[in-house]
Order: structure tokens, then C-alpha cells, then sequence
């Protein structure tokens, strides 16, 4: 088989917004120390939210002031808003400032252990709400596109937005191969698959074409010093579309995804065992 590299490491402090590259860090249970270790509240519907409620946290980018340790896994972080200017978690007015930018209220939050059950508790939708609409407005999927399968997602994400003690949407590790992003790029004549719509934690370089991590579901991996179950594939939702940046909105994407492989893109992922990884270092299929 072709060497399987690593080639970028991404680090997402806050969830939602823009991150930073790194080139090495340890892998624990949790992930990489640090990545979505803050959240955003929605003080008007309750309940942790991201992009898909409000896409205005896209166009923002989070850092780390210090690093995060076992007695603080949020350490003070630093926001840039999209116009430039900076808000800290700790800002008396950094809930305001959040709140204009995204036109809501909202609150800014580290994480709470996980026995603090309610603050992870996922509100229901008001009553008489159109579940099947709802979930393609989530996904993005158009009457005709198939839903994709949640069950094979853990139980414990109907009752939670999020695993209790972290901010992830299912699994700690998002992997992605420049080969999918490549496939799609070269597919489409006028969307742009830029890796920053995506937000892989983990980016690996091998030269093949198509999707190449769909077919490691299920398998286990080393990476460097930490070996990795390959869980599910990552069903993309409208988050995807939005524009931030330079990047245009554009629901093409989805349409695109639907068509081509699925609405999947990129590979979820647990650690089994802790260890470090660096950019460089080979993932080897077990």
C-alpha cells in the first residue's frame, strides 16, 4: 500500500470557528488538548449551539492563550471577530460582543465536567415542529436527497448535543484525506472545496484517488505513538455552505457531496491509546 502521512494537524478551540495548525500534539480519548474545549450557549432557545445556528461563529478564529493542562482543560482563549478586532473569554463584554456579531443572545462557555448533565442536555424542538424538515434544513438535503443514517451514531447524542465533557458532535478525531478534497475540487467547476468549510482535525496525504478513508471504517490505525478506531464516516451538514470569509456561500456543496459520495466527507475517529503524533509520521492500518 502506498505510505499513508499525516500531513496537517488542526486545532479548533472554540467550536465552530476557525482554528490554527499545529505541528505535533498528543492524542488522549478526548482528542487533541484543546480543540473545542469552549462552546457557544443560545441564551434564547437553550442549548449548546454552533454553525448551524449561527454561521456567524464561522467567520471567526479562536487561540489558545496558554496551553490547556489537567486542572484547566479551557485555558483563556482569544477570539478574532471578523472584523479584525479581539474579544477574551474573559472580557467583561465578550457575551455582548458575541451577542451583536451573531444578532442573539448568546454565552461563552469552557467545559463543565460530565456529570453536569443538563448544561450538555439537548433541547427538543417546540412542539409541532416538522422533524423530517428540520433535518434536511441540519443536513442540507433537498426533498429528493436521502437523510443520512444517525443510528450509527452513540445513543447518548439523543439526549446530548454533545458526549458530556466535550464539545465534539460525535467522536473526538475528524480525519480527512487531501485525496477527497482533491476529487471534489476537480469535480466541480465552480465550487471552491477549500478545507476550511470541513474542519478535519487530522489531513492525510497518500496518492490515491476518490475517498480513500471511506473504506477504513470500522479498522483501527497507528499514528504515531497513539493507535485510533476508525469509527463512521462524517455525514456533512449546512455548515458547509455557509460563506465565511472569502469563501462564498454556496449550497452547491451539499449537492455535490449528495451526488458523489453520499453527503459524507472525511472519517471520524476515536483514540484507544494515547500517544503522540507529529506531521510526518505514517498511519498504518492494523
Amino acid at each position: 500500500m502506498t505510505a499513508i502521512k499525516l500531513k496537517t494537524i488542526y486545532r479548533y478551540p472554540v467550536k465552530s470557528m476557525g482554528g490554527h495548525a499545529m505541528t505535533s500534539t498528543t492524542l488522549t480519548d478526548k482528542g487533541i488538548p484543546g480543540d473545542r474545549c469552549w462552546t457557544v450557549k443560545d441564551e434564547v432557545r437553550g442549548g449548546i449551539k454552533g454553525g448551524k445556528r449561527f454561521p456567524e461563529l464561522m467567520g471567526m478564529a479562536a487561540e489558545l492563550l496558554t496551553e490547556p493542562h489537567a486542572d484547566n482543560q479551557s485555558p483563556p482563549v482569544r477570539i478574532t471577530l471578523a472584523d479584525g478586532s479581539t474579544v477574551e473569554a474573559g472580557d467583561a463584554d465578550a457575551n455582548e460582543r458575541l451577542t451583536h456579531v451573531v444578532g442573539s443572545s448568546v454565552s461563552l462557555w469552557p467545559l463543565l465536567p460530565e456529570d453536569q448533565l443538563e448544561h450538555y442536555r439537548r433541547v427538543p424542538p417546540p412542539e409541532g415542529t416538522d422533524l423530517d424538515a428540520a433535518w434536511r434544513e441540519v443536513f442540507a438535503r433537498t426533498p429528493d436527497e436521502p437523510l443520512p443514517d444517525l443510528s450509527v451514531f452513540p445513543d447518548i447524542l439523543i439526549a446530548y448535543e454533545s458526549p458530556p465533557g466535550t464539545y465534539f458532535d460525535a467522536f473526538p478525531l475528524l480525519i480527512m484525506s487531501e485525496s477527497s478534497l482533491t476529487t471534489m475540487q476537480t469535480a466541480s467547476e465552480t465550487s471552491q472545496f477549500d478545507v476550511r468549510r470541513f474542519r478535519p482535525n487530522l489531513v492525510i496525504d497518500l496518492e490515491q484517488d476518490g475517498f480513500p478513508e471511506d473504506a477504513w471504517e470500522g479498522r483501527e490505525a497507528r499514528l504515531g505513538q497513539a493507535r485510533l478506531k476508525l469509527e463512521v464516516a462524517c455525514p456533512r451538514c449546512v455548515m458547509t455552505t455557509h460563506g465565511f470569509g472569502e469563501l462564498p456561500k454556496d449550497p452547491k456543496i451539499m449537492r455535490q457531496l449528495v451526488q458523489r459520495n453520499n453527503g459524507n466527507l472525511g472519517l471520524y475517529a476515536s483514540v484507544i491509546e494515547p500517544g503522540q503524533v507529529s506531521v510526518g509520521d505514517r498511519l498504518e492500518l492494523l
